[in-house]
């Protein structure tokens, strides 16, 4: 099921029925109501949802967006934050998100869990990131600078993985209760909540539920996989049972995430056997990628994969 998520768009109108029509013209008739939603927006999509102008596959966390947010910041609000007050907000925020997602028909809410907060990602991440960009790159730094960072986070992790999981438990009934999948998003960044291996545990944790399982991010698991963090083929096999869709965009290598499929160094071929029809492939798309080039890999995408169609 190929699917458009509204962040690449989001900001360019006032009018929500707008928004809704300018993705319709580029070909998708399924959308993903995306964060950065300014509340203003939503009574527009509700009429062009109220017309049959498209069908909601799911719904990504916070919509809308926090009213005291004032830009696009799927992360002001964690539920691994050390400050009470943050995550409680997070937990109401997502509460609300669910009903939304209830409301317009949505299968899923995809979820960002958080981050580690002692480790900072400019002085880990972005390092490595830097490293590989470098003309003259060192292979002996880059991999005592990778390995320390991964033995780090693991050390560092038992706290946010104790509040990423209580979180998940308070939500799983309600998820249940109204038929919507909570879907816990891959993320780019190894300092973000979870890592693979904290993955594997949340779905180990949850396996007995029906409304906890794994959303892959083409972009983010590539960027991890282009600093030798794990082999993105081989980690969407081993998450094969706990599947429920992905975000599908591409990436410019090393690090340039969000590009138009085709546009980047991404090996579909290596990776699309694992989603059945059934399953929401959205485009999340840079709000700065032209309709065109969206349109011309549309048609392409259509005539290699026409099982995801």
């Amino acid at each position: 099921m190929l699917a458009f998520s509204t962040c690449w768009n989001t900001g360019d109108h006032n009018d929500g029925e707008d928004l809704i029509t300018e993705i319709l013209e580029l070909g998708f008739d399924t959308i993903e109501l995306s964060h950065g939603m300014t509340i203003t927006k939503v009574p527009g999509i509700q009429r062009a949802f109220d017309q049959g102008m498209f069908k909601c596959c799911g719904v990504h966390n916070f919509f809308p967006s926090p009213v005291e947010v004032m830009m696009d910041a799927p992360d002001a609000y964690e539920f691994t934050s050390f400050r009470k007050h943050e995550r409680d907000r997070a937990f109401k925020l997502t509460l609300q998100t669910l009903d939304e997602a209830a409301h317009f028909g949505a299968q899923y809410v995809v979820l960002h869990m958080g981050s580690n907060h002692k480790m900072p990602s400019k002085k880990w991440s972005k390092v490595l990131e830097s490293m590989i960009k470098e003309e003259k790159f060192n292979e002996k730094k880059f991999y005592k600078h990778r390995d320390k960072f991964v033995k780090k986070r693991a050390k560092t992790a038992e706290i946010y993985m104790r509040r990423a999981t209580y979180f998940l438990e308070q939500l799983e009934p309600k998820a249940r209760e109204i038929g919507v999948k909570l879907a816990i998003e891959s993320r780019s960044h190894y300092e973000q909540v979870p890592t693979e291996p904290e993955m594997c545990t949340l779905m180990n944790h949850f396996s007995e539920s029906d409304y906890v399982g794994y959303w892959h991010d083409f972009g983010h698991v590539q960027r991890k996989d282009n600093l030798g963090l794990l082999d993105h083929a081989q980690w969407l096999t081993s998450m094969q049972p706990q599947l429920i869709g992905g975000h599908l965009h591409d990436v410019r290598w090393p690090t340039r995430d969000h590009r138009v499929p085709f546009q980047g160094s991404i090996d579909y071929n290596a990776l699309m056997g694992h989603f059945t029809p059934d399953m929401p492939l959205v485009w999340e798309l840079s709000p700065s990628r032209k309709a065109e080039d969206i349109k011309l890999a549309l048609d392409k995408w259509k005539q290699l994969y026409p099982h995801t169609v």
